[in-house]
């Protein structure tokens, strides 16, 4: 679970937010006058980078208040808490290596490092029927 700052009630549980999308897309001038593309792309294009993103948040069940946040979409590290009309924070590169969600461990499971030992079972090695496929 993430532990996400608001900027009123100070850290929360994940679960007492909602994600409201990309941050800091401007609603178009004159909507009347676009096409039905231009509206289409303005209502779902959105980017979808691998790193540091801004992203909108609503506290629903505390103050019920929106802000922006950046955060690294690969570690899930929460880099800045912004409130909404802001301008986005100048935020350094990525994310060191050892920092993440991910338990490094060697019995972890998310990490993989820990497969079962099975150098002293033996495999009994069978034959396909003729005209099986792989």
């Amino acid at each position: 679970m993430l532990l996400i700052p608001c900027p009123n009630c100070g850290p929360r549980d994940e679960t007492e937010f909602h994600y409201g999308g990309q941050a800091h897309v401007a609603y178009p001038e004159n909507p009347n006058e676009l096409t039905d593309t231009e509206w289409s792309r303005y209502l779902f294009y959105r980017e979808n980078p691998k790193g540091i993103f801004a992203e909108r948040w609503v506290h629903s069940t505390g103050c019920r208040q929106w802000f922006n946040m950046l955060r690294d979409t690969v570690s899930y590290d929460i880099k800045a808490v912004y409130p909404m009309g802001s301008k986005r924070p100048d935020v350094a590169g990525s994310p060191a290596a050892e920092s993440g969600t991910a338990s490094l461990a060697a019995d972890s499971t998310t990490t993989g490092a820990a497969a079962p030992d099975i150098s002293g079972t033996s495999i009994p090695t069978t034959t396909a029927p003729e005209g099986a496929t792989k």
